[in-house]
């Protein structure tokens, strides 16, 4: 694993040691998977006018996000059901996340209990939800999430419906025997474990959503308690705006990764626009095809108070576990700091919007 010269060579060494259904799983996006390609690829067609002659010799790569401190601008995205690529799954990342100085977001589809994850964290821990139809079961859950120490909520708005992966229909993707979303409703009326039957996301876990969700919902999970709520899927700016309206803390421009909406433009396209209306009056956190340091300094420069990466880190958890999400971060960090120093930034404040422009 200690031979990954970078993330890219991490999901190589994760695909070869995971079963195909899984990789697939964690691979995979909607439909013809554009956009899944293009959050990659978008980031390749932005180019750096790097600064010369700059006192580079002290760096610092430290920020703070919603008042918790991070030691680089990178957190831990919610990805579902890390059971599937390591025994230690969630736990294993939690503690990665530890070590390395940054924040982890907790998925709804994780298969370790919350309660769990959060007493072997060493750092602060985000919780992801889906606003449930039932809004008892919602407001129980966030009671349940607070309790047990996760420090603010992350909502998906980008999730009507479950987007259609054709390689989990394909699969005929389930979760084995053992594992389940652990921290929802542990099985049905016939005694069988959410998610162990049925082919692919949609047919298993419909019952979580509601597609009759509006902009009240968020006033109303904003008024659940005091955790600040990030709205998670944003794509345009008047969305931005309208999530800070009702109360949103922050927002996560995303695309789920390419899994919901295909064609949905790359996540760093819209990005400048998004953060030109925010203002500065929230944190703007970014999500989708981060695969390098230097997209880190990219996405600050256009907007971004920090950035999530979710495949990287179930690469990095698949290939060694605990060791193997250290060397996703590490390698991130690393990357990151050398890029602030050819790019003549030795802050983040200093990573400005005239470093970055299209191609």
């Amino acid at each position: 694993m200690s031979e990954a010269l970078n993330l890219f060579e991490l999901e190589q060494l994760a695909k070869a040691r995971l079963p195909q259904q899984a990789f697939d799983y964690f691979s995979s996006g909607a439909w013809d998977e554009i956009t899944l390609r293009e959050n990659c690829e978008a980031f390749n067609r932005t180019r750096v006018h790097y600064r010369v002659l700059v006192d580079v010799s002290r760096r610092s790569t430290a920020t703070t996000i919603l008042g918790q401190k991070l030691s680089f601008p990178v957190l831990i995205a919610p990805t579902a059901f890390h059971k599937l690529a390591h025994p230690d799954g969630e736990l294993a990342v939690v503690r990665a996340a530890g070590a390395a100085g940054t924040i982890m977001a907790l998925s709804s589809l994780s298969t370790t209990l919350v309660e769990e994850v959060t007493a072997a964290a060493t750092g602060p821990v985000w919780f992801q939800l889906y606003i449930n139809k039932d809004r008892g079961f919602t407001r129980d859950l966030v009671a349940r999430v607070r309790a047990a120490g996760c420090t603010a909520l992350m909502v998906t708005v980008d999730t009507p419906e479950w987007g259609r992966r054709e390689r989990d229909v394909r699969n005929g993707f389930h979760l084995p025997p053992g594992l389940s979303a652990i921290n929802l409703i542990p099985a049905n009326e016939r005694g069988e474990y959410i998610g162990q039957h049925g082919a692919g996301m949609g047919q298993a876990f419909t019952w979580m959503l509601d597609a009759s969700l509006t902009w009240t919902e968020i006033d109303w999970l904003a008024g659940l308690c005091e955790l600040p709520v990030i709205v998670k899927g944003i794509c345009r700016p008047d969305d931005a705006e309208r999530a800070i309206q009702h109360g949103a803390r922050a927002v996560l421009v995303s695309n789920h990764g390419g899994r919901q909406m295909d064609s949905a433009p790359a996540t760093i396209e819209v990005l400048p626009a998004v953060a030109q209306v925010v203002a500065g009056r929230v944190p703007v956190l970014l999500d989708g095809g981060v695969r390098r340091g230097l997209d880190v300094l990219k996405a600050i420069a256009l907007g971004a108070s920090a950035v999530q990466v979710g495949r990287p880190v179930l690469w990095g958890l698949a290939a060694g576990g605990q060791p193997g999400v250290e060397l996703a971060l590490e390698l991130l960090r690393t990357e990151f700091d050398l890029a602030m120093a050819l790019a003549g930034c030795p802050d983040i404040a200093s990573i400005t919007r005239d470093l970055v422009n299209f191609k």
